[in-house]
């Protein structure tokens, strides 16, 4: 995930103000993804579960991430392709759709662990982690290609 950012980022970066916030955002998103899985450079040597204040922390910019897609960016793009053309039109159209049924997934994670209690069950949390980072991922490669399609079709290169 970390090395398709890099390449939108490289790709798209300094094109747009809006996108590369954007784009920011989504690697805090997912440094702190990191953080939460363990990944090196933050591995856990205990393998217990991370503390309420990373938790929360990481919910909070997934919450900021998904708000700023469909608050601030999505339109934008979907107008965008909509004055390009149908051609366009249609794969915002197509995507856009996908990228949305994401949304619920991460919202049930946010409403499930954010504000977790004292005694709460955690004994899904690994696999829900899991299953929140292959749709994220996922959802990534959607964005990158409505960004790719307003890069490629309306922005001046």
């Amino acid at each position: 995930m970390l090395t398709r950012l890099e390449q939108a980022q490289e790709s798209w970066g300094g094109s747009h103000s809006v996108i590369d916030s954007w784009l920011e955002e989504r690697q805090e998103l997912l440094v702190q993804y990191c953080k939460l899985v363990g990944l090196p450079p933050y591995e856990r040597s205990d393998n217990a579960l991370p503390d309420k204040d990373e938790i929360q922390s990481f919910c909070q910019i997934l919450v900021d991430y998904l708000s700023a897609g469909h608050f601030e960016i999505y339109d934008d793009i979907v107008q965008a392709c909509e004055e390009k053309g149908p051609q366009s039109l249609a794969l915002a159209k197509t995507l856009y759709p996908k990228i949305a049924s994401s949304t619920d997934l991460a919202l049930n994670f946010n409403d499930q662990y954010a504000d977790a209690k004292k005694g709460q069950d955690f004994s899904k949390f690994d696999s829900d982690l899991s299953e929140l980072g292959e749709v994220l991922e996922q959802r990534f490669e959607f964005e990158d290609e409505l960004i790719d399609n307003l890069y490629s079709n309306h922005l001046d290169k």
